[in-house]
């Protein structure tokens, strides 16, 4: 197989209308290589690895049914270690939790917007831009409603300056 700069290189060749011979002595192989290469653009790409066969395979059917139903509670990796165990998987708990992490499905709560009437809520902070012997800091405050922001610099944060 070669690296991707090779295939790369052998079609960059191509067009500048070297012979495959020429090529092949340049990239140092041989020229079925390059004409398969040339001939089927699938060459240049890896084929996905089958997967391994697992002492967990004969039960993810029963875990996948079990996940199901338990939903949206999750059972603990032990509590079906235990389960499986007892239809007779001699496995460890490492491909378990690892079958377990890929199924669980965390779905993002909700973002929930504070609504407010016009005129009825603002809120105001200070934040810092500059620290130091000379510090800048801004006084930010935004409306509920509209979200309009209005800010003011200043070099403090007394109560008087607000």
């Amino acid at each position: 197989m070669l690296t991707q700069e090779q295939a790369v290189e052998i079609k960059v060749l191509m067009r500048h209308g070297a012979s495959i011979r020429e090529i092949a002595r340049e990239l140092g192989c041989s020229r079925n290589t390059i004409r398969r290469y040339l001939r089927e653009p699938a060459a240049e790409q890896y084929s996905p690895r089958a997967a391994r066969p697992t002492k967990l395979d004969p039960y993810k059917d029963y875990l996948l049914e079990r996940i199901e139903a338990a939903r949206p509670h999750w059972i603990p990796g032990v509590v079906l270690l235990r389960e499986i165990q007892e239809h007779g998987y001699d496995g460890g708990v490492t491909q378990l939790k690892e079958f377990l992490r890929l199924q669980r499905h965390t779905e993002p709560e909700p973002v929930v917007r504070f609504e407010t009437a016009p005129g009825k809520q603002m809120q105001a902070d200070f934040t810092h831009i500059r620290r130091g012997r000379d510090p800048l800091i801004a006084f930010v405050a935004t409306l509920g409603y509209s979200r309009a922001s209005w800010v003011r610099f200043t070099n403090n944060e007394r109560a008087d300056t607000l």
